[in-house]
């Protein structure tokens, strides 16, 4: 759908250049976009590099581990049907910490992993070695749920990729988001919390 879109944008903005005699200036927008793209691509690049490489430093020296564990009160609370040793607790408390600390890229694959192990707990259930509210197949289960919408909710501490974006396009100080991102994402976190179990009181 997002391709078409954009498809349509273009041919539109191209059609009225044209109609209208500005094709030059069409190009020339054409051609500083493209220049402007790969500039912030390799901004954006080595900001990537360096924080995911400090997440890789965090797991390495125990510190994720450690941040984990300080975080099972929370999941528990958050996924209570999930075995406490289930290794869906691993990647989504990995997930959740490295949305804390800003680094979507590195998050994907923690929240794709826990999407696949929530599917095999589901069907664990299915097959009745596990407790917990089974929902007919294809339908995502209360724990999926819960995940995605607290993924896109997304509390964040240091929103890497604003700080990326305003430093490339000349703020004068790049990091004075971080106190309006983490009021927002706070409260957008608090809503999906009181919604997600809100729902859970519902369904069971």
């Amino acid at each position: 759908m997002l391709d078409i879109l954009w498809a349509g944008m273009l041919l539109t903005g191209i059609l009225y250049g044209a109609l209208t005699g500005n094709m030059n200036e069409v190009t020339d927008a054409a051609l500083s976009s493209a220049k402007e793209a790969v500039s912030l691509c390799i901004t954006m690049a080595g900001i990537v590099a360096m924080w995911v490489g400090v997440m890789q430093i965090a797991r390495s020296s125990g510190l994720v581990d450690r941040m984990t564990k300080g975080m099972q009160p929370l999941l528990r609370f958050l996924f209570p049907w999930i075995p406490k040793e289930h290794r869906a607790m691993e990647f989504i408390s990995a997930n959740m910490i490295a949305n804390f600390l800003g680094l979507g890229w590195a998050a994907t694959p923690f929240g794709l992993k826990a999407m696949e192990e929530l599917g095999n707990l589901e069907e664990e259930r299915r097959q009745g070695k596990a407790l917990g509210t089974v929902r007919e197949k294809g339908i995502a289960s209360n724990e999926m749920c819960t995940f995605l919408i607290l993924n896109i909710s997304s509390l964040q501490l240091i929103p890497v990729n604003i700080i990326a974006y305003r430093s490339q396009y000349g703020s004068v100080n790049p990091t004075a988001i971080v106190g309006p991102a983490i009021v927002a994402t706070l409260v957008s976190t608090a809503v999906a919390v009181v919604f997600c179990k809100g729902m859970e009181k519902r369904i069971h």
